[in-house]
């Protein structure tokens, strides 16, 4: 698939769900690089700001399958992966799937589950499988986990464990909407639910060769060396118990080539290393007790990185112009 079109129908992309979340264009545009780049969305933030609206619009868009999975504190790891019952009709085991088996599924307060269950996780969403009774199960392609999080300041909520974590590309916010956004917001929803009118612009095999010619994209060394020596500089950082890992490395020099194609690019800049290096490598960090009580996070952690490396802007001329709705 040539990158034109894919720039061209990654737009339609975020044309489409902008149609439901309004005013988060960046949080929209990065969303769809990720599962461009295919990797997995965290939303953190506070209850009712859209996160669930985000994950159906973009599931409808794409023409997925979509599934909601409710995190309680009392789901089990078969809840998500599925079970193997014996069928007395045909004297025989069979393998019911469970929600896990879509092409985006929504786990909804994910750190509302223990983090046993949050474990059953970790396979589907870093090898696209599920292994049940010794049998190991394909899942569709392609498969986009958007997992909702409750600030960890809300009762009832267990942190999530730092594997878990890793396995996100990317960590969102959505935050409260402008005032003249949500008076949109409020006009649009009484006069009924955008997402019921939503229509897909594309299907999942079309994503499928996307995910493909995302991958084709230049990354230089240059480039390369850059996203290493900010990730490294996260395991030395007198803040920082843990730092990033070997795969942030690798998913961020990934969802960096997703954003070259939406800006209109078949090469990878500096710049979009650093402008999605917040995104990719704040939740991936630990800091030291002592940097907590200083009021140190994550996020300060990492902006301070990025200033004490300048980016060097190639020349080099775009290959095409993608509208300004993919550009964010």
């Amino acid at each position: 698939m040539h990158l034109e079109l894919v720039a061209h129908v990654a737009a339609s992309i975020v044309q489409n769900v902008e149609q439901v979340i309004l005013g988060k264009r960046r949080a929209v545009v990065d969303a769809v690089a990720t599962l461009l780049a295919r990797g997995h969305v965290l939303l953190q933030d506070v209850p009712g700001v859209g996160k669930t609206m985000l994950a159906r619009s973009l599931a409808v868009s794409v023409g997925g399958v979509f599934k909601r999975l409710q995190c309680t504190p009392d789901l089990l790891p078969s809840d998500i992966t599925g079970v193997t019952l014996y069928d007395q009709r045909q004297g025989a085991f069979r393998f019911r799937a469970g929600p896990v088996f879509s092409n985006v599924l929504l786990a909804d307060e994910i750190n509302r589950t223990s983090p046993r269950t949050q474990s059953s996780l970790l396979e589907c969403m870093d090898e696209r499988q599920v292994t049940v009774d010794g049998r190991t199960h394909p899942l569709p392609q392609p498969f986009l986990v958007i997992a909702t999080e409750n600030p960890s300041d809300h009762e009832g909520v267990y942190p999530l464990p730092e594997s878990q974590l890793d396995r996100f590309m990317t960590r969102l916010w959505l935050d409260y909407p402008t005032e003249d956004d949500e008076k949109l917001i409020v006009g649009r929803h009484l006069a009924g639910a955008p997402i019921d009118a939503l229509e897909s612009v594309t299907d999942p095999e079309t994503v499928r060769a996307m995910q493909a010619a995302v991958e084709t994209v230049q990354v230089n060394d240059e480039v390369v060396a850059y996203a290493v020596a900010l990730c490294r500089r996260t395991r030395v950082h007198p803040h920082v118990a843990l730092g990033a890992s070997t795969r942030a490395t690798l998913q961020l020099s990934r969802l960096a080539q997703a954003h070259a194609v939406l800006a209109g690019r078949d090469y990878v800049l500096p710049d979009d290393v650093k402008r999605l290096a917040l995104a990719v490598l704040a939740h991936r960090i630990t800091l030291k007790p002592e940097a907590r009580l200083e009021d140190v996070t994550p996020e300060t952690v990492i902006q301070e990185i990025r200033d004490e490396y300048p980016v060097a802007t190639s020349a080099r001329p775009p290959f095409l112009q993608v509208r300004k709705a993919a550009s964010g």
